[in-house]
């Protein structure tokens, strides 16, 4: 078998392509403009898309805004209507006023907001959940410290921390994402940094420039999410993605530590996923059978999804789990030696490479 050759859909993609027909019959959409760091501006390009859809005449409201505003946002903000923050002291969205007046689209700024303790939902990333489950369309903003799976990294980087966070699965379920990109040097100017203090300059854009990639990963990973809505919800077998999606084949005569710590490496540098499977084999050692579960514990432990595939023939298997999983890169070792089996069915790695039509087969040394 190709691994491009159509297969029969599973159970597991009829439910994805139900579930991804249910996430859309409320009609809402949900539009993020995600932000690596402070000063990029994207608060400015909410509202302007705000604006833009006020004057082609759709029925646009500002739910929540952050306090502290610049002289572009305060005009953009006096062309829009509001609708009063629930109390004084917190400027909290007031979810049941939004409801009462039903508009097409509300703005909500930031997303990673706590509630107050008298609102019904904690966090403010709820009550975006409650209006999209009304119909009501939701423009929204987010700086990359405030995705509960990228905040400590964001931490070490800036020594910044929050408690307000929200979950990267309720980022994967937008509709439209947008990343605010700037270059480091003018977000660092916006933010009044004297560029001529060289050596602090320096330091500071090499932070933003690594706050910038892990926001582009994380994008990528939401219109990743975005295509495969897509793909269910019209009944397309998937074929890949935006996201990097690796998978490390092992053998016990394979270099099984070495291909599973690059695998691990790409993850990292990629933000991507990881799985490592054996197809079993009869006949193995004690010793062999030891050394294969230590590999597929120690891929565990660094993250990776481990699997072992039950297959007369390797390559078809190997084939089927990459269509399956969308496999970006497969990782594989190959000896110099021959046998029987290579003989008759003809090399399984050169069968793998003429088979993987769009992914990348990266060849290991044993």
């Amino acid at each position: 078998m190709r691994i491009s050759d159509p297969v029969r859909p599973s159970p597991e993609r009829l439910l994805k392509q139900v579930q991804a027909e249910e996430n859309k019959r409320w009609g809402a959409r949900l539009k993020i403009f995600l932000g690596y760091a402070p000063g990029v501006g994207k608060s400015y390009r909410m509202l302007d898309e705000a604006r833009r859809r006020h004057e082609r005449g759709e029925d646009v409201v500002v739910g929540a805004i952050q306090g502290q505003q610049s002289e572009e946002v305060k005009a953009l903000l006096q062309k829009l209507e509001s609708i009063p923050s629930q109390s004084e002291e917190h400027a909290a969205l007031d979810l049941d006023a939004v409801l009462r007046r039903a508009p097409q689209v509300c703005v909500i700024d930031p997303l990673g907001a706590e509630n107050p303790a008298t609102s019904r939902n904690p966090h403010r990333w709820q009550d975006v959940q409650e209006l999209l489950r009304s119909g009501i369309s939701v423009l929204t903003s987010v700086n990359l410290l405030h995705v509960e799976e990228y905040r400590e990294k964001v931490q070490a980087i800036t020594g910044k921390y929050t408690i307000e966070t929200i979950p990267k699965s309720f980022l994967l379920a937008a509709d439209d994402i947008v990343i605010v990109d700037v270059p480091a040097d003018l977000c660092l100017a916006r933010s009044g940094e004297k560029l001529t203090s060289i050596g602090i300059s320096n330091a500071r854009e090499r932070k933003l420039s690594e706050l910038r990639e892990l926001a582009l990963l994380l994008t990528a990973e939401v219109v990743d999410a975005q295509l495969e809505t897509y793909v269910h919800a019209h009944g397309i077998q998937p074929v890949f993605g935006t996201h990097e999606r690796f998978l490390v084949c092992i053998t016990p005569e394979s270099n099984a530590k070495a291909m599973i710590q690059s695998g691990i490496r790409n993850k990292e540098r990629f933000q991507g996923e990881l799985y490592v499977v054996y197809v079993h084999r009869h006949g193995l050692s004690c010793e062999e059978s030891a050394r294969i579960e230590n590999y597929l514990q120690a891929a565990r432990n660094a993250g990776a999804t481990t699997e072992i595939l039950q297959s007369d023939d390797p390559v078809s298997a190997i084939g089927e789990f990459a269509t399956q999983k969308r496999i970006t890169q497969i990782f594989i070792g190959h000896g110099s030696h021959d046998n029987w089996r290579d003989r008759l069915f003809g090399d399984p790695v050169l069968r793998l490479i003429r088979g993987s039509d769009g992914i990348d087969v990266r060849v290991f040394p044993q």
